[in-house]
């Protein structure tokens, strides 16, 4: 299952403000979820940092805790923002923002 491009924009958006869980979602956005296995779908989004390069929140999250804490810094030590610079802008700047 893909979720719909406004869901996932709406979490990528929530994510850049913050959010890490599904809790956070229903607080943060308007976002319905019609299931289970749209959940699950949301939770693999909320996951992941970077989707070019497939690397998670949780090594970007420890590469800013081993001191990566400019972009630069983060895409040298993980590879994420390194293609398309989605990401950069919003959710690794969160996570950079909150130290990991």
């Amino acid at each position: 299952m893909n979720l719909e491009i406004t869901k996932y924009k709406k979490i990528r958006q929530a994510q850049a403000n913050g959010a890490r869980t599904i809790e956070d979602l229903k607080v943060m956005t308007d976002i319905v979820i019609e299931n289970d296995e749209e959940a699950k779908e949301m939770e693999k989004v909320l996951k992941n940092a970077c989707k070019c390069r497939n690397v998670s929140v949780e090594e970007v999250a420890q590469a800013v805790r081993n001191g990566a804490d400019t972009l630069e810094k983060v895409t040298a030590a993980t590879g994420a923002g390194a293609d398309c610079d989605k990401c950069k802008g919003g959710v690794l700047q969160s996570i950079i923002k909150n130290r990991g």
